[in-house]
């Protein structure tokens, strides 16, 4: 009896091909690099100046490290509408704290994070063991938190807070090498680290794939997209880094980052939530405990919310009543437009932030080319529902 042949692996899919199959994943980071080209077209080169790049990060900080949290909360199914008041709530805390009861900066940053997880935690409890909506929690807890701050505030603004704590948000990173200001050698060097890191995991993630034959994108377009993300981050440090070096938020924010790209795609407490959002009775029936799961989903977004409102609040060097206001619709549009999915079980870290930075360009361009709030709000409404559109036009195909 003749020994049966081996079946040849399927053939790859060309460039093209893999594009149009994986549009959900590139077509935002397409948009951002078109979005950004054409502001720093019409605004005569200044959203790419190195001042303007600085107060982008500085502006958008706290929406990307809120829109980490809104992440995991999206992809399980629910939302989480609170992190607005949330946030203004916690730098309400932190001020009277630190500035009327001269608290240490340590402890007061601790007690707050405490705070947003213990609130997290609260709207999670309801939402995960009394099967409450999650809409109708939050929105409760916006209302709840927000006058919890006039409360806390008195109605009037609180501050200046310490140096030290100030620093959390205007400061920068010193320069170790050279010693002096006008050139911060050690922070482009952080950034070019980075960006080879990044490769360099890249290259080792497309390797295992492979080995466990499963198909991976060509290697034409995989080489071409390492080599303009080396490019680009590369690039984007020597800019931000010829102004005053990197900012302290920014670390803060690839810190965060990297450590929820790997608790997503490497962990199995981020393979759960993804299969709680994808089918919450079939993983219910696997094993998963996915009440406990969407709890400490959460309780993560309370203490990213305080974390936000920390930042906002070193950043203003002050505590307003007005402080959070509109947060959650920038966070939550973050998640949308960089692919997270309105059904649950669909999104990517890489997605929020790319999401996060859309929001943030737009707002910034549209700023500098002095369109009006009014006009502003109509078009990221309209950028929102047609990222929206994109993802119910996915699901039915």
């Amino acid at each position: 009896m003749s020994e049966i042949a081996a079946a040849p692996p399927p053939p790859g899919l060309s460039a093209g091909g893999f594009l149009k199959n994986n549009l959900r994943q590139y077509g935002m980071l397409l948009s951002l690099v078109v979005i950004m080209i054409f502001f720093q077209i019409t605004t005569d080169g200044t959203l790419m100046r190195p001042l303007n790049l600085t107060n982008l990060v500085l502006q958008n900080s706290y929406v990307v490290i809120m829109a980490l949290g809104m992440l995991m909360v999206i992809v399980t199914g629910h939302i989480d509408l609170s992190v607005g008041s949330v946030s203004g709530f916690v730098g309400a805390l932190a001020a009277v704290m630190m500035v009327q009861y001269h608290v240490p900066i340590g402890l007061a940053a601790i007690a707050c994070l405490a705070v947003g997880g213990l609130i997290g935690a609260a709207q999670g409890y309801w939402v995960a063991y009394f099967k409450i909506p999650s809409f109708i929690v939050t929105l409760a807890g916006m209302l709840v938190f927000k006058g919890m701050m006039l409360a806390v505030l008195g109605g009037q603004s609180v501050g200046p807070f310490p140096v030290i704590f100030q620093r959390l948000s205007s400061g920068f990173l010193p320069e170790f090498i050279l010693g002096q200001d006008d050139f911060h050698l050690s922070s482009l060097l952080l950034g070019i680290a980075v960006a080879l890191a990044l490769v360099y995991f890249n290259v080792r993630g497309r390797a295992r794939t492979q080995s466990h034959g499963i198909a991976v994108e060509p290697a034409s377009l995989f080489w071409a997209k390492n080599a303009i993300l080396f490019g680009a981050i590369s690039g984007f440090t020597y800019l931000i880094v010829s102004h005053r070096g990197l900012p302290n938020v920014l670390v803060i924010m690839l810190v965060l980052i990297a450590l929820y790209a790997f608790i997503t795609n490497r962990t199995i407490i981020g393979r759960q939530i993804y299969a709680v959002g994808g089918n919450v009775k079939a993983a219910k029936l696997s094993g998963i405990r996915t009440e406990r799961l969407t709890f400490f989903t959460f309780v993560n977004m309370g203490v990213l919310a305080g974390l936000a409102g920390l930042v906002f609040a070193a950043r203003l060097n002050t505590a307003t009543p007005k402080a959070g206001l509109g947060f959650e619709l920038d966070v939550i549009a973050a998640c949308f437009i960089g692919g997270a999915s309105a059904y649950g079980g669909v999104g990517q870290v890489t997605g929020a932030v790319i999401g996060a930075f859309i929001i943030g360009v737009m707002n910034n361009g549209m700023s500098i080319l002095g369109v009006g709030i009014d006009y502003q709000q109509v078009i990221k409404g309209l950028v929102l529902l047609g990222a929206v559109c994109v993802d119910v036009y996915n699901q039915r195909r």
